[in-house]
């Protein structure tokens, strides 16, 4: 066999290892200029394509993994790995009932032109870790640092039902916080009443629930603590209800683990935060939405999204670089961060793109706040090198209503949402619009801002 030959048979090999690998596989040059792929990799990114093409990777993920294009103009070494595993969520689908889905991409730079994407579905994966992780955290709370904890009795709405010396321990509470719910150990807008009462059910559904986060002590100072709360076991009479009206019916173990806080938020960090603005990811924003949705089929409750866009922001990146269109979006997530209360998601979800998700709000508190972010943005400026940049955004929001339940799920919500917030843009941009049941079209609120001259 001539060398022609043989580098003929090699080549064929690669193509047929390519089209029958159990993964998505994609190469493409530099700038993302997709080279070929193999079917798997086009079933998986298509539905992610707005003109039914495929010609650039970073075009066909910008808008659910905007952070790949940044990695790899980054990424210096002639050859090795841009991303290990990047996890992007998807939208679900619209019914609601749909598992949403997620890729894990990993991008290596083959050498001076050339890179391969892999590309996997590992939704059922990423569910089967996350129970293994509360798993984890489960047996973490119960094996260490038990001589430090607080033990709390809850009634069936959760309000404490009597107090003892561990409590004024840990959070410095005496017994005036007999009665009150649980929430009071945390910040006062880290919990619904709602949230107070999903903590409760799912307790009951998977016989413990877990959570870490700020806590709140009665000085009003913080601590970074873990909260677990287990049914009783002789907790309920054959009503479904506490045997006594005063007695506990679930136990709540409240932890310091101060001095696991950097570890614990770098893991949160690595794979719920966005690599530019410090705010949740998209990953992130549909588990909450998932969750959410999910609890409220319990408590029924109204569930608002905001979707937020920074107006021109291809001008901005024309005319200042992109590091002058990053400062601005860090700008931005800087202020929603200040905006919105602890028991909010504010995530990133595309490249100018922030999204919202507000349990247990209906549409006219959401429009109140989003009309406030508007504002606030507005009336800034963004100091960068020598220069002032000013900006403005557009905002759609919706509103999942009790009545309508929440089968919808998170796509409905979002889309409502972004026709609001493309209505905002058409009339002008630098406003805000809310979706209303009554009409496809959004309707504009009552007060709006001007138009945008950025």
């Amino acid at each position: 066999m001539s060398d022609l030959e043989q580098l003929r048979a090699e080549h064929e090999a690669l193509i047929q290892f390519l089209y029958l690998a159990p993964v998505g596989l994609a190469q493409a040059d530099l700038d993302g200029a997709i080279v070929m792929m193999n079917p798997i990799a086009a079933q998986l990114l298509m539905p992610l394509s707005h003109d039914g093409s495929l010609d650039n990777l970073f075009t066909a993920l910008e808008g659910v993994a905007p952070e790949l294009r940044h990695l790899s103009s980054r990424f210096d070494k002639p050859s090795g790995k841009i991303c290990d595993g990047l996890h992007v969520h998807l939208n679900a689908g619209g019914t609601g009932k749909k598992i949403p889905q997620i890729l894990a991409i990993t991008l290596l730079k083959l050498d001076g032109r050339r890179m391969m994407a892999v590309i996997d579905d590992v939704t059922l994966q990423v569910r089967r870790e996350r129970q293994l992780r509360q798993n984890d955290a489960w047996l973490n709370a119960i094996l260490t640092g038990i001589t430090d904890y607080a033990l709390v009795g809850l009634d069936a709405q959760g309000a404490v039902t009597d107090w003892n010396p561990s409590i004024g321990r840990v959070t410095g509470f005496g017994a005036e916080i007999v009665g009150r719910p649980y929430s009071v150990f945390y910040p006062r807008d880290a919990m619904t009443p709602e949230r107070v009462l999903d903590r409760l059910h799912d307790a009951d559904k998977d016989g413990w629930s877990l959570d870490e986060g700020t806590r709140a002590r009665a000085d009003g100072s913080s601590f970074w603590g873990s909260a677990m709360i287990a049914p009783l076991p002789d907790r309920a009479d054959g009503d479904g209800r506490a045997g006594e009206p005063d007695g506990p019916a679930y136990c709540l173990i409240l932890r310091d683990i101060t001095d696991k806080r950097e570890a614990s938020e770098c893991r949160r960090r690595e794979a719920y935060g966005d690599y530019l603005t410090g705010l949740a990811n998209r990953r992130a924003f549909f588990e909450a939405a998932e969750q959410e949705l999910a609890r409220s089929r319990f408590v029924p409750r109204s569930t608002a999204v905001i979707v937020v866009d920074a107006d021109h922001f291809k001008a901005i990146n024309d005319r200042y670089g992109h590091p002058g269109g990053d400062a601005v979006l860090q700008h931005l997530a800087a202020i929603l961060a200040e905006t919105f209360r602890e028991v909010d998601t504010v995530a990133r979800i595309g490249g100018e793109e922030f999204a919202v998700l507000l349990p247990s709000t209906d549409l006219a508190r959401a429009e109140m706040v989003a009309r406030r972010l508007r504002g606030v943005v507005a009336s800034q400026v963004v100091q960068f090198d020598d220069a002032g940049i000013r900006y403005t955004l557009s905002a759609g929001v919706a509103c999942l209503e009790p009545a309508e339940g929440p089968d919808g799920g998170i796509d409905l919500l979002l889309k409502r949402a972004d026709q609001a917030l493309y209505a905002a843009k058409r009339a002008g941009r630098n406003r805000v619009m809310c979706w209303r049941p009554e009409s496809t079209d959004p309707a504009p609120p009552g007060e709006e801002g001007g138009k945008n001259a950025a």
